[in-house]
C-alpha cells in the first residue's frame, strides 16, 4: 500500500507547525484517534459524523470542532475544511463512504495542497476484498494514499498471539526484526525475583523494555527486580523471544491444537493462515457459512454448532485445547464462549471485543487475552499521523504508553541521535532506549552503543504527552 510520505518531516525541530486534520466518523476508532491527537498543543482537529448526540459527546470531552453530515458529501467536507487539511483520515464504518470521500478530496482540492505539502488521505476499508484489489488504488486508480484494513490487522496480531504462548501482546518492528513481547510474570518463573541485568549474565539476548506493577510504570534500570504478577514488556530478536517468554511463563508449551469460534471473515483468516502447521478445529453458528468455510479449509475440521454450549465444546475436547480463540461478530458471544472453554479446562483462551469495556470484563472471567480490532487499527494510524521518519507506532495501555520505532537521520555532531551513545541521549522523562537495528539485524544494547545514519530506533514511552519531543528526535537536521 502506498506510504504517506508528505506526512514526515512535515514539522520543526523548534516549534512543530499546526498540523489540521480532518476525521471523517465519530465510532470508536474516529473518537480515539481524535482524543489522542487532541491532546497535542500542534494538532487542529475536525470530527465529521452523521449522529449529531455522538458529536455532542465527542465535543464535551475534549477539544475538537465537529461537524455534523454526511462524510463524503462535497458540501459537508467544504464546511469541515478538507481544503485545508494536512490529512484527511476516512474512518466510517462503511467502506464506500471511506474511499468516497477519498476521491472527493483530491478531485476538488488537488490543486491547492496545504502549505505546499502533500494532503494525506486514509481510508479504514473493513473488508479485506477492496484492498486486495491492487488496480482499485494506485497512480491509475482510487487516489487513497493509506489503506488500514482492520480484518486483515486482526489476523496477524491472532496469529502472532498462538505462535507465542504466554504473551498478552506481541508486536513486530523492522519487518519482524525485533520483537515486543508482554506477560505476567508468575511466581516460580526463572526471572521473579531476579534485575534485568540477569538477562544479559544468562546470555539471554534481549532486553527488558519496562515493567508495570498493579498497573503503574515502575524505574526500570539493571537492579529493578521482577515481582510476581508484574506486567513486563520486552524486546528481542525473533530467535530469542521464546526463550525470555519462558523465563517469566515457566508453565508455556507449544500450540498444537487450536479451536477457532466464528467462522466470519476475521475467524476464516486466522484459521487458514494456522491450517498448514496446527490442528485447527473451527466452529460456526451458521450451517451454510460452515459448508462454505469447509469448502475453503481442506486442514481444517470445520463443525457446525454454538461455541456458547459448554457441552458442543466438551464434547470437542476443549480441555485438550492448547488454545481458544472467539472471533463472533457478537462480543458477548466471544466472551461467554472463552469462559466457558476456560472453565472447561483450555489452556489458554482470547476473545475479541469489540467495545472497551469489555476488556476489564474479560480479565474477570479469565479470559487471557481480550482482542480489541480498534486498538489494533489505532496503532497502525498513529504511525501515518506522526511527524518526523517515524515507521511504526504500537499504542499501549489503551493509549498510557507507546512504542515508537523511528529511522536515525544526519551526521555526528548535526543530529539528535546519530553519533551519540545510548547512555548520554537527552530524552524525555519516561522514554527508554529499548532496541537498535542496523541493517535489518537487533544489536546488543549498551550505554556505549552508539546511533548510527539510518539505524532504527525503538523507543518505549511511559509518558506519551512527551510524543512531541520524541517525533523530533527523527527528524532530519534535529
Amino acid at each position: 500500500m502506498p506510504s504517506p510520505e508528505g506526512v514526515r518531516g512535515a514539522t520543526q525541530a523548534d516549534a512543530p507547525e499546526t498540523m489540521k486534520i480532518l476525521i471523517l466518523g465519530a465510532g470508536v476508532v474516529g473518537s480515539t484517534i481524535a482524543e489522542r491527537l487532541s491532546r497535542e498543543p500542534e494538532n487542529e482537529i475536525t470530527v465529521v459524523d452523521l449522529d449529531a448526540g455522538i458529536l455532542r459527546n465527542v465535543h464535551e470531552r475534549m477539544d475538537v470542532r465537529t461537524v455534523a453530515g454526511h462524510a463524503s458529501h462535497p458540501g459537508i467536507l467544504e464546511h469541515a475544511g478538507a481544503g485545508d487539511a494536512d490529512l484527511i483520515a476516512a474512518l466510517t464504518g462503511n467502506d464506500e463512504v471511506n474511499m468516497v470521500a477519498c476521491q472527493v478530496v483530491h478531485s476538488r482540492y488537488r490543486e491547492h495542497e496545504p502549505g505546499g505539502r502533500k494532503r494525506t488521505k486514509i481510508a479504514r476499508l473493513r473488508y479485506s476484498h477492496y484492498s486486495r484489489m491492487k488496480a482499485l488504488f494506485g497512480p491509475n486508480g482510487l487516489p487513497v494514499d493509506v489503506v488500514i484494513t482492520p480484518e486483515d490487522l486482526v489476523t496477524r496480531h491472532v496469529e502472532r498471539l498462538i505462535r507465542y504462548p504466554g504473551a498478552s501482546q506481541v508486536m513486530e518492528f523492522s519487518e519482524g526484526g525485533a520483537l515486543l513481547l508482554s506477560a505476567r510474570a508468575f511466581e516460580g518463573s526463572w526471572l521473579v525475583g531476579k534485575t534485568p541485568a540477569a538477562l544479559g549474565e544468562n546470555d539471554m539476548q534481549g532486553r527488558i523494555a519496562a515493567i508495570y506493577r498493579d498497573g503503574r510504570p515502575q524505574n526500570v534500570n539493571g537492579e529493578t527486580p521482577v515481582r510476581d504478577g508484574d506486567e513486563v514488556f520486552f524486546i528481542a530478536a525473533g530467535e530469542h523471544a521464546r526463550k525470555l517468554l519462558g523465563a517469566l511463563r515457566p508453565e508455556q508449551q507449544q500450540v498444537r491444537n487450536v479451536m477457532v469460534a466464528g467462522g466470519g471473515n476475521i475467524g476464516l483468516k486466522v484459521a487458514e493462515s494456522l491450517q498448514s502447521s496446527l490442528q485447527v478445529k473451527l466452529i460456526e453458528r451458521s450451517a451454510e457459512r460452515a459448508q462454505q468455510v469447509a469448502e475453503r479449509l481442506s486442514r481444517v475440521i470445520v463443525l457446525h454448532g454454538d461455541a456458547t454450549h459448554e457441552e458442543l465444546l466438551i464434547e470437542e475436547n476443549i480441555e485438550r485445547m492448547d488454545a481458544f480463540v472467539a472471533l463472533t461478530e457478537a462480543d458477548e458471544a466471544n466472551l461467554l464462549a472463552a469462559g466457558l472453554a476456560k472453565r472447561a479446562g483450555c489452556k489458554r483462551v482470547m476473545a475479541l471485543a469489540n467495545r472497551p469495556a469489555y476488556a476489564s470484563l474479560a480479565d474477570q472471567m479469565g479470559i487471557d487475552v481480550p482482542i480489541s480490532p480498534d486498538q489494533i487499527a489505532v496503532s497502525e494510524l498513529l504511525r501515518h499521523m506522526r511527524h518526523g521518519d517515524v515507521v511504526k507506532v504500537h499504542s499501549l495501555r489503551f493509549g498510557r504508553a507507546e512504542a515508537i520505532e523511528g529511522v536515525a537521520h544526519g551526521n555526528a555532531g548535526n543530529g539528535a541521535l546519530v553519533g551519540r551513545a545510548v547512555g548520554e541521549l537527552a530524552l524525555p522523562n519516561g522514554t527508554s532506549v529499548s532496541a537498535i537495528v542496523r541493517s535489518g539485524e537487533m544489536l546488543p544494547l549498551a550505554d556505549d552503543t552508539t546511533v548510527r545514519d539510518e539505524d532504527h530506533v525503538i523507543l518505549f514511552m511511559t509518558n506519551p504527552r512527551a510524543k512531541a519531543q520524541v517525533e523530533q528526535l527523527f527528524e532530519a537536521g534535529a
